[in-house]
């Protein structure tokens, strides 16, 4: 395929150049005064190259049309892929809008640099080389030699111009990207925005990163206007080289009439197509800078990554080990040092304590969305470095505290806890999670779009929502980060209801805040500063004096009235 493009591209250009040499035999013959058949045959045959060279810029076309699209769709799904591949932490370090902004800019720069290398660059090189060769063993040799030194010196002044620009193409580019984050985080955050009044405040912030975009703009825009400029004067100066010498020549008898028209013809073909070269290797640069940011991205290695010989997790009781953990978002400060827990097939166990503790970070780790510093974490024997991260969570079910969910139907977020799911399956599960009354109560019932990041449904459909989801995939291990903490009364005591069901036979994990809801827990463990506090089930952690879980309790069972 790449060959049948290369191909019909070199005849093509090599037709457009050979037809001016028909009209240098044309204006010859008509000075000669040439027989009328003489010259329609020369009409003819230009005529007739016109269209073979139309035919062989049809092929070359129609073989881009079917190439081009092919690697622009295997470059989105590599860069969906990789980018899905990165970890927890790098998802949030990196604003959605601005990892949109570089996949899609990436696409384009491949289409944009793909053209200008094939449609123009390489055309133009092999237009300048075959002119080159007509000129000196057909014309005259002085003045393919002119037009080869002025080449190599518009191409010297143009890489050297294009690489001294390229730095404030980066930076215009990263700068570009930085708008796109900084207006998509104020979109994202529009009710906080609202509620605090930070819309100058916001505004603010927001000019001062246009206006440097527009000073690091403006440079860009007047060095391009400088290149065309320098671009535009070396090609005045080549006109006048060549029909200086060429006039010259034309008196001592050398050249033709016929030769004047085929230089002229050349010229019109060498400055067309230098003006738009200059002019896409402006955009070449520019589309190079846009891809260099997803090129770090692709040149990032992933945080979290399978071993070659990662095996898939088998999951038969749904034991879980903590042996000597260590961990810390960063070096200097551990959030975990040498921590050690066994949850026992089955059990029903809650993490309760100070926030920053640690309690959400065992979910983390977990699920391995950050890899351990020291120690190991075991399900069922089988360390989790050692298993692949899908089988691992193929295993795990999360109903976080803040779900979000598709913007898609409510449909399609219960079915996507079990893509194989049947209809009658899901709609048992919306009907467990309670999720059945306020789905029922929509025009379009299951099929209705719930918004981005569900923002059409309140905080507790989402969380019914969640846990349905979760009811659906089934999962031997269950998480349950805050599940009910949006919920009603009403609408809790059903959930409760539910996830008694949902959590039998099941290692289930519970973080909680209010400890009401974990009353019923096998054990209940007090987590602060990383460490193993207290523990036991509720009725003995109540009678510890002084423990923090029997403060705990005698707050919220009081109230901060009777404190």
């Amino acid at each position: 395929m790449i060959l049948l493009l290369v191909a019909s591209m070199v005849a093509a250009t090599a037709v457009d150049v050979y037809i001016p040499s028909l009209y240098k035999q044309l204006f010859n013959g008509l000075a000669m005064g040439a027989a009328t058949g003489q010259l329609l045959s020369i009409i003819y045959t230009i005529l007739g190259s016109a269209f073979v060279m139309w035919a062989f810029w049809r092929v070359a076309g129609f073989t881009n049309d079917f190439f081009q699209p092919r690697v622009m769709a295997d470059i989105l799904d590599t860069c969906f892929k990789y980018l899905h591949d990165h970890s927890y932490n790098f998802f949030s370090s990196n604003f959605v809008g601005s990892l949109v902004k570089r996949v899609t800019r990436f696409e384009r720069a491949f289409e944009s640099v793909a053209d200008i290398i094939y449609w123009e660059m390489g055309q133009t090189a092999l237009r300048i080389v075959i002119i080159l060769f007509v000129l000196y063993f057909y014309v005259h040799e002085v003045l393919a030699l002119l037009l080869l030194a002025w080449s190599v010196l518009y191409v010297i002044f143009s890489y050297i111009f294009a690489r001294f620009k390229l730095k404030y193409d980066i930076e215009n580019s990263e700068i570009d990207t930085k708008v796109s984050g900084t207006l998509a985080d104020t979109i994202t955050n529009n009710i906080n925005i609202k509620l605090f009044g930070g819309t100058a405040r916001e505004f603010k912030t927001f000019r001062n990163v246009t206006q440097k975009q527009f000073q690091i703009r403006k440079w860009t825009w007047n060095l391009s206007d400088i290149n065309e400029a320098v671009q535009g004067g070396l090609m005045v100066f080549l006109e006048f080289l060549m029909l200086y010498n060429a006039v010259k020549y034309w008196q001592r008898g050398v050249l033709t009439i016929g030769d004047f028209a085929l230089i002229q013809a050349f010229l019109v073909q060498i400055f067309g197509r230098l003006w738009n070269l200059g002019r896409h290797i402006k955009q070449l640069y520019e589309r190079l800078a846009e891809a260099e940011e997803m090129t770090e991205i692709l040149m990032t290695p992933h945080e979290v990554h399978d071993k070659p010989d990662a095996k898939k997790l088998e999951v038969p009781l749904g034991k879980i080990e903590f042996k000597n953990l260590t961990f810390g978002y960063h070096k200097s400060r551990n959030v975990f040092k040498n921590f050690n827990l066994v949850i026992k097939p089955g059990e029903r166990i809650a993490f309760i304590g100070p926030s920053g503790g640690g309690k959400t970070t065992i979910v983390k780790l977990l699920f391995r969305f950050f890899d351990v510093s020291g120690g190991e974490i075991l399900i069922d024997g089988q360390n989790l470095a050692d298993v692949t991260q899908e089988s691992l969570r193929a295993n795990l079910s999360l109903v976080p505290q803040d779900p979000i969910l598709f913007h898609r139907s409510l449909y399609d977020n219960i079915a996507y806890g079990r893509s194989n799911a049947s209809s009658a399956e899901i709609y048992k599960a919306a009907r467990q999670a309670h999720c059945h009354e306020f789905i029922s109560s929509f025009p379009k019932g299951y099929d209705t779009f719930v918004g981005e990041r569900g923002i059409k449904l309140s905080g507790g459909e989402r969380q019914r929502v969640a846990i349905a989801r979760a009811i659906l995939k089934n999962a031997p291990i269950l998480v349950l980060d805050e599940a009910t903490s949006s919920l009603d009364s009403e609408s809790e005591y059903f959930i409760q209801d539910a996830l008694k069901t949902l959590m039998k036979n099941k290692t289930t994990i519970v973080i909680a805040h209010r400890l009401s809801t974990i009353m019923q827990m096998d054990r209940i463990v007090v987590i602060d500063k990383g460490q193993i506090m207290e523990e036991g089930k509720h009725a003995e952690l109540v009678k510890a004096k002084q423990g923090i879980y029997q403060k705990l309790w005698e707050i919220q069972a009081g109230g901060f009235g009777s404190a």
